[in-house]
């Protein structure tokens, strides 16, 4: 599993920190950082809930 990140796209609201912390961080200025650009299996269903609820589409998952 492999995520990418549309960082235009991204309003760095937060959403996918709370669905998958070990994966995605915002900072102090409210950016974006992807922890693991290539999580495993054990991560599958909080990155794709993750994926899911962003507001603005800004995650894609591929397999």
């Amino acid at each position: 599993m492999k995520i990418l990140i549309d960082y235009d796209l991204c309003e760095a609201n937060g959403v996918c920190v709370k669905f998958a912390p070990e994966v995605f961080k915002l900072d102090d200025d409210d950016n974006l950082h992807l922890l693991i650009a290539e999580p495993g299996d054990e991560l599958r269903d909080k990155v794709k809930k993750a994926e899911q609820r962003c507001p603005k589409a800004a995650i894609r998952v591929e397999d």
